[in-house]
């Protein structure tokens, strides 16, 4: 009797994994007709339409249009239920919530955007990023939440989704972000650092799952994304790519993390404002100098569009901000050795200004053979790209990391994620 429950459960198990398979086969566009399942995975005729007829019941597959004939019967093609869930992202930076939902395939169907200051806390900032996703929802008919990824900008420890000692976050430190998500849409939630979702969205813009990459986001503050043939690179604790607050050579600015001499306080965003200010107080003069005396903010946003008009003082801080940051990406290159560099954030907004000084210290402190086929490109800066890289880290926890956990109870749920018992159910 043991012994056939045994085999009962191995055939089970069996069929499971071959339909599991089929299921990613169709999804990546691997095989998309039977005939094209059948020769790939070996499986006999009947086989195989009794494991797509059971992934069309479970609600992964649907059938297609017809492909081309190859001399009989043209194959009907099948197609992954895309529009079978929603996945939503919410990003949030230092000055704005950015929120979007996407059906399973990562289409982009809803999106919002609002100014807002992260420094106002956890609970009001999930209220207002929660209200902005409910109404986009709204919108979006009444397809289940598959999963949720929240972006924030500052450490993360991944594997806990809580944001560790973040300089720009007060009253973040160690807060639990998954539970105010999970508790509102019942599903599965990421939390990852605002960097690495637009590195994730670099790399399903370049439509490339093997690049070693690093993405520099110079905004308020510094952080880099890495990429290692294709994946994330996050580290033991999810503190890789933190350059910001590298210690920079000769430098005592104090920084807001408490040490001094970061990267960050010498050549981020604020630390740009900063400096303007102390210059045009001093009396420096030009456009940027008069606008803000006349009344205009000084943002980085600013600095960065006043510099590529020409204006001296916003040029010569561009330039010391892109030697300082080269100098630490040079760091990474000799240590990382990357194909592609894509530098993004507020301040890269000053384009082959900061680019043209960037590559020069990367290029003159970095390896021959680490540059030998190095590419330094400016981001896209389109608004979007956190919520596509959301979607992207989204989708590949689900298919790519967890979804033996859950398949076979049809969709992803809390605690088939975790591991639970459910999952094989």
């Amino acid at each position: 009797m043991a012994r056939e429950s045994t085999l009962r459960f191995g055939a089970q198990t069996d069929e499971m994994t071959s339909l599991l398979r089929i299921v990613n086969m169709v999804r990546t566009g691997e095989a998309a007709t039977r005939p094209e399942i059948g020769r790939v995975t070996g499986l006999g005729r009947g086989v195989v339409t009794q494991r797509v007829d059971h992934a069309i019941e479970m609600g992964y597959l649907a059938d297609g249009d017809f492909g081309p004939s190859s001399g009989g019967r043209a194959p009907r093609t099948l197609r992954f239920r895309g529009d079978a869930g929603r996945i939503v992202v919410c990003a949030l930076g230092a000055l704005h919530i950015h929120v979007g939902v996407a059906h399973l395939d990562g289409d982009v169907i809803e999106q919002a955007h609002s100014a807002w200051d992260i420094a106002r806390g956890p609970a009001e900032t999930l209220d207002k990023a929660l209200s902005m996703i409910d109404e986009v929802l709204s919108r979006t008919g009444d397809l289940p939440v598959w999963g949720i990824a929240v972006g924030v900008p500052g450490p993360v420890d991944f594997e806990s989704g809580r944001p560790v000692a973040p300089p720009i976050m007060p009253g973040w430190n160690g807060f639990d972000v998954r539970r105010r998500f999970e508790q509102r849409y019942d599903a599965p939630v990421w939390v990852d650092n605002d960097v690495n979702l637009l590195t994730f969205g670099e790399r399903a813009r370049r439509g490339d799952e093997t690049l070693d990459l690093i993405y520099c986001k110079i905004g308020t503050g510094i952080g880099a994304g890495l990429l290692s043939h294709g994946r994330i690179h996050r580290g033991a604790n999810g503190a890789a790519g933190d350059i910001g607050h590298v210690r920079v050579h000769d430098s005592d600015l104090a920084c807001r993390c408490g040490k001094v001499g970061c990267l960050e306080a010498v050549a981020g965003g604020w630390a740009l404002v900063r400096d303007a200010a102390a210059e045009i107080e001093a009396g420096a003069t030009g456009a940027l100098a008069s606008a803000v005396r006349e009344g205009a903010e000084l943002t980085p946003e600013r600095i960065s569009i006043a510099a590529e008009d020409g204006d001296a003082l916003a040029i010569r801080l561009i330039q010391r901000c892109a030697r300082v940051v080269g100098e630490s990406i040079a760091a990474l290159v000799n240590m990382f050795n990357p194909s592609v560099i894509v530098v993004g954030g507020a301040v890269a907004g000053a384009g082959e200004l900061l680019l043209a000084e960037v590559r020069q210290r990367v290029y003159e402190l970095s390896l021959p053979l680490a540059t030998r086929d190095l590419t330094i490109a400016q981001s896209v800066n389109d608004v979007r790209e956190p919520l596509r890289g959301g979607f992207e880290m989204v989708r590949e926890q689900l298919f790519d990391v967890t979804f033996p956990r859950w398949f076979g109870i049809g969709r992803p749920t809390i605690a088939a994620i975790a591991g639970a018992l459910e999952a094989v159910a």
